[in-house]
This record gives structure tokens, C-alpha cells and sequence, in this order.
């Protein structure tokens, strides 16, 4: 009797620790100097809201960049930008941090893609189809923190705060994650930043770059993991600073 029931506790406990998944490591970062596509955007200040954009290739690392199709707009944080701490130049101040309405500025992998319905057939980003239960983790505490989760597939969950995706409505028909805070996640840094469609022109956004659902369409039909696509974020002025010595794209 006591050996079923000793068998009977192991059983429980291994069926509950079967259901603690923990996330997934991400792969190591592809450094900015080996990327081949990139997504440019700049705004006039760090307080700006409204910024422009334009992607860019190059055949191989260190070649020349070149400009891909026409400038578009583009809004950021509703308080404007900050930079990150991995891509900050060695004189700045100031940094993004969770739940302060910045987008961070440097340079970040693009390297997944979501939306509403079924996977684009021209998309070669892999993909995640947002349904009810699918969240966006930006609770600090969390082991989750920064990553995009099924909260019926996880298993025991371990936030008290994420964005319920599905909820946010056509800003996230289509988006894609900017793998900021990500090589490692740390927390309180900021979590959860996309390119994703905008409400207006004009209105800010929690920290992420949103612009015209056609402009993310045409981003969408022209991104390639295989060219290690990047997103390039700052101000015209820190562009102009950097721009040679960073080998960004102009």
C-alpha cells in the first residue's frame, strides 16, 4: 500500500513539473555588421513621435548599403526614444526602460513575425497566428519576460501583467518582434516592442514603430532571415554621428 501511494506522488509530481515550460533560449545575436537588410528610422529628436523610414540592402557585410523602394512616416513611443543600453553610444544618459512610452533607439534583429490570420505566403519570417490566448509577457518577474506566449500551451504561468494580443484589434493584424532586450532578456528594460500598424499618422505608440498597414505589408513581402534583417532606430542627429563609424545605412 504505502509503495502505490509513494508511486501515486511520484506520478503527481511529475505530471506537474511537466507542464513547467520554460522559454526557450534565444539564438545567439547576428551582429549588425553581418546584416544585409535593413530598416532605417529616424526622428527629428528624442521627444519626437513622428519619424521616417526606409529600408535598405547590401550584397555583402561591409559593402555599401542602398536604398529599397520610397521613404515613408512612421510614428514611435508616444514620449519619443531612448536608447538601449547594448547599442548606446558611451556619453549617453539616457535609457529605455519598461513602461516609460520610448521606443529604443540602436540597432535590433527583426526576427519573427504575427498577425491575425494565416501566415502570409510571401512571409519568410517564421510566424506566430495571435489568437485568444496568445500574450505578450511585461511583467519583469516573469521567466517569461519579453517573449510572446501561448498562456494554454506554457502551463503554469508565472505573470501578473502581459498585453492580450487578440485585444489590441488591427494595430496587430500585422506585426513584426523587434528582438530588443533579447540577447539576454533583463528585466525592467522594456519588453514587447513590434513594428505593427498604426492608429493614425500622429498618435504614439507604448514603445514600439507602427506605420501604414501597407507599409508593413510591402516589409512583409521583402524581409529575408536569411539577410539578417536589422532595425536601425535614432534620432537624424545621432545618425549623422554615427553613421560612419557604426557603418549604418544612409
Amino acid at each position: 500500500m504505502r509503495t502505490a501511494f509513494l508511486l501515486f506522488i511520484l506520478f503527481l509530481t511529475s505530471a506537474v513539473c511537466a507542464q513547467i515550460k520554460t522559454p526557450t533560449e534565444p539564438v545567439v545575436k547576428t551582429p549588425f555588421a553581418e546584416s544585409l537588410q535593413a530598416i532605417l528610422v529616424t526622428t527629428a529628436d528624442a521627444g519626437a513621435v513622428r519619424g521616417k523610414a526606409q529600408r535598405f540592402e547590401r550584397q555583402k557585410a561591409n559593402s555599401d548599403w542602398k536604398a529599397v523602394g520610397e521613404e515613408f512616416q512612421v510614428v514611435v513611443g508616444k514620449r519619443g526614444i531612448a536608447w538601449s543600453r547594448d547599442s548606446a553610444p558611451e556619453d549617453a544618459t539616457t535609457f529605455k526602460k519598461e513602461g516609460d512610452g520610448k521606443a529604443p533607439a540602436g540597432m535590433f534583429p527583426l526576427i519573427s513575425a504575427f498577425g491575425a490570420d494565416a501566415k502570409p505566403d510571401a512571409l519568410r519570417l517564421p510566424y506566430t497566428e495571435i489568437k485568444d490566448f496568445t500574450e505578450c509577457v511585461d511583467d519583469p518577474n516573469s521567466s517569461h519576460y519579453n517573449t510572446i506566449v501561448d498562456r494554454m500551451q506554457v502551463g503554469i504561468f508565472d505573470w501578473a501583467s502581459s498585453e492580450k494580443m487578440i485585444e489590441i484589434g488591427s494595430p496587430y493584424d500585422l506585426g513584426i518582434f523587434v528582438a530588443y532586450n533579447t540577447y539576454p532578456v533583463k528585466a525592467g528594460e522594456g519588453s514587447c516592442i513590434f513594428l505593427h500598424i498604426w492608429n493614425d499618422a500622429a498618435t504614439g505608440t507604448a514603445g514600439c514603430t507602427a506605420m501604414a498597414r501597407e507599409n508593413l505589408e510591402t516589409i512583409f513581402d521583402w524581409i529575408d532571415p536569411a539577410k539578417n534583417p536589422y532595425l536601425v532606430q535614432m534620432t537624424e542627429a545621432d545618425h549623422k554621428k554615427y553613421r560612419k563609424a557604426w557603418k549604418l545605412p544612409k
